[in-house]
């Protein structure tokens, strides 16, 4: 068996978890066409009832935001809502290839692009809530495509630099381990650790703190539950990795519990556009005020999603010294970058990550103190000086981070 075939099966068998019978729906870039199919494959071996394979094309998107109608840009189809929320109610499994262009939509109005995105999101509420709280299964990973290659690798030939790539996804999924499912499991008893010190903890606050800027404290609503690496699918009760990479452990804070100043420390890639040197101030958790190097107007949009879209979501925490951060590439890819680095989220939160969140309403879910919004965007703050403190229900002071890494 190959590395590619290894990496569908892994995908597919520890990712996905596929039980038999089950539909899969995957969805992939055309560039990524000839791995879809071996995912599909593997998926059919493992016992798949059928595979559904939904095809995405960017530059055919591009083409759209160009030219298309104004009007279309706040519709989003009723055939596309009930594909979505209908293979989500059947108990099928959504496997998604990530593999875009960095820059392929730098040209475009970022409000069409923010538009339709908003329209989507309203539109698929319902799946994006089942996904969030673990009632439907999903993993997320990624393929090399040429454009995405030599953007990583300038100045490299196409072919060359898809196989440096595909080299460096093996290592970040661990796919060039001898027994990568072993490899899985041995990272997963790892992150455990790191989740019951965090729980066992129950910090009322984390503050950060770094020379690029970044001086923060983050409350943490009572409750709050850290997660890592597997996630629990509540209709099955069997496990699932939703990224493929992941490095992180996370939880969420709460709504109005953020103040300071947080400084990102890597560009994040947001629809198709690059955002770069960016940072957020805080108050009683409201972004009050932002700015950016590159791609001002691209964050302008993302915060006028919605009000919450201008509150924290998810903070995660990955060390510095850590298996991506090491290969010392910046991915241009979210899926990546953020298990390269400690990052945190605007927008709406896990409610898996509260004790009970997933069997509240939206008001209780509010009242905890837990975000809403119809985004989730992941953006990095993580350094090699980076230094965070957890504070205790009763106000002491202990080290989670210290120059860049877990303090334990």
């Amino acid at each position: 068996m190959n590395r590619m075939e290894n990496y569908a099966r892994l995908l597919v068998r520890v990712g996905i978890n596929l039980q038999k019978s089950q539909t899969l729906v995957i969805a992939s870039p055309i560039d990524c066409a000839e791995f879809a199919r071996v995912a599909q494959a593997e998926a059919y071996r493992a016992g798949a009832r059928e595979v559904v394979m939904r095809w995405i094309d960017e530059k055919s998107a591009k083409i759209t935001y160009d030219m298309a109608p104004d009007a279309i840009f706040d519709e989003f189809p009723s055939w596309a809502k009930e594909f979505f929320n209908g293979y989500a109610d059947s108990g099928a499994a959504f496997l998604t290839i990530h593999a875009s262009d960095p820059e392929l939509m730098k040209d475009v109005d970022p409000k069409r692009i923010s538009r339709l995105s908003k329209a989507r999101n309203i539109a698929l509420e319902r799946f994006r809530m089942l996904q969030m709280s673990n009632k439907s299964v999903w993993c997320v990973a990624s393929v090399p495509t040429p454009a995405w290659a030599t953007k990583v690798f300038p100045g490299v030939p196409a072919a060359q630099a898809v196989d440096a790539l595909w080299d460096a996804i093996y290592k970040a999924v661990r796919v060039d381990r001898d027994d990568p499912v072993q490899a899985w499991r041995d990272h997963q008893a790892a992150l455990d650790l790191r989740l019951a010190f965090l729980n066992g903890h129950a910090f009322s606050a984390l503050r950060y703190k770094n020379g690029r800027g970044t001086d923060l404290t983050v409350a943490l609503p009572k409750g709050h539950v850290w997660w890592g690496g597997g996630d629990r699918y509540e209709e099955g009760g069997y496990v699932f990795v939703p990224n493929m990479p992941t490095e992180e452990v996370f939880t969420m804070p709460r709504r109005d519990g953020a103040n300071g100043r947080i400084v990102a420390s890597m560009p994040l890639n947001h629809n198709g556009n690059l955002i770069e040197d960016f940072w957020f101030r805080l108050e009683d958790g409201l972004v009050v005020d932002f700015g950016a190097g590159k791609g001002a107007d691209t964050l302008k949009e993302l915060l006028d999603t919605d009000e919450g879209a201008r509150r924290l979501g998810e903070v995660a925490l990955v060390p510095f010294d850590s298996p991506i951060s090491n290969l010392g590439i910046l991915f241009y890819n979210t899926l990546f970058d953020e298990n390269a680095s400690c990052h945190f989220a605007l927008g709406k939160a896990y409610p898996t990550c509260l004790s009970g969140g997933t069997d509240m309403d939206e008001k209780a879910l509010l009242a905890a103190g837990v975000n809403d919004s119809l985004t989730h965007v992941d953006f990095m703050v993580g350094s090699a000086d980076l230094e965070i403190t957890g504070i205790g229900p009763d106000g002491a002071e202990v080290p989670v981070f210290r120059n860049g890494n877990f303090a334990f």
